[in-house]
C-alpha cells in the first residue's frame, strides 16, 4: 500500500492559495481516477483507490498545515504503512514557481507542515515532493505570502504545468520506487543552483 499526502489547509478561504498546492495536486489526481472510495476519518479526507495492482490512499489532512503530522502519523499507524511508501506533497518558497524537487528523505527545511510530520513520526525518512511557489523577497510577511492566492504577475502557467507534472509523478510513484520517480520527474538543476 502507498500513501500520497497533499498538504494544505481546510476551508474555502484557503482554496487556490500557494500553501494549498498539495491539496490542488490531490484534486488533480482524483480527476484522473474512475473508482474512488472517500472516507472522512483519522483527521483527514482519505480517498482509497487502486492504481494498477497497488492499493493507494490519497489524503488531504484536515488538521491545518502546521499540525499535518498528527493526521499522517494516525494514518500510517492505522493502515500499517511503511514510511518509505508515504509521499508528502508540499509547497516550497525556496524554489522558483513551478519547479519540482522530489527527495527520498531529508530535512523539513523551513516548512512547518514538514517539521510537524518529522516531529510526530520521529523520523524524516519519508519521500517528499516540493513544488516551487516562489517567494516575495521579503516584501511582505511570509504567512501572508503563502496564504495568498496566485497573482497575475506570477507565472500561473508554470504553476499549472507543475500541478500536472506532479500529478503524473505521484501516479508513477504509486506503482514504482521513489528512486525511479526522482529519476523521471525531478526538474534539471539550473547552472546557478
Amino acid at each position: 500500500m502507498k500513501l500520497i499526502v497533499g498538504l494544505g489547509n481546510p476551508g474555502k478561504e484557503y482554496e487556490k492559495t500557494r500553501h494549498n498546492i498539495g491539496f490542488d495536486i490531490i484534486d488533480k489526481i482524483l480527476e484522473s481516477l474512475d473508482s474512488v472510495n472517500k472516507k472522512v476519518r483519522l483527521k483527514s479526507i482519505i480517498y482509497e483507490t487502486n492504481i494498477g495492482s497497488n492499493k493507494i490512499l490519497l489524503v488531504k489532512p484536515q488538521t491545518y498545515m502546521n499540525l499535518s503530522g498528527e493526521a499522517i502519523s494516525e494514518i500510517i499507524s492505522w493502515y500499517k504503512i511503511d514510511i518509505e511508501n508515504c509521499l508528502v506533497i508540499v509547497d516550497d518558497i525556496d524554489l522558483p514557481p513551478g519547479k519540482i524537487r522530489i527527495r527520498q528523505f531529508g530535512s523539513p527545511g523551513t516548512h512547518n507542515g514538514l517539521k510537524n510530520i518529522v516531529q510526530q513520526l520521529n523520523n524524516s525518512n519519508f519521500p517528499r515532493m516540493r513544488i516551487g511557489v516562489g517567494s516575495d523577497k521579503g516584501n511582505r510577511d511570509l504567512k501572508d505570502f503563502v496564504l495568498g492566492k496566485y497573482e497575475s504577475s506570477e507565472s500561473a502557467e508554470n504553476i499549472l504545468n507543475a500541478i500536472n507534472i506532479a500529478k503524473e509523478a505521484a501516479l508513477f510513484f504509486a506503482q514504482n520506487s521513489i528512486q525511479l520517480t526522482m529519476n523521471r520527474y525531478n526538474t534539471p538543476k539550473e547552472k546557478n543552483e
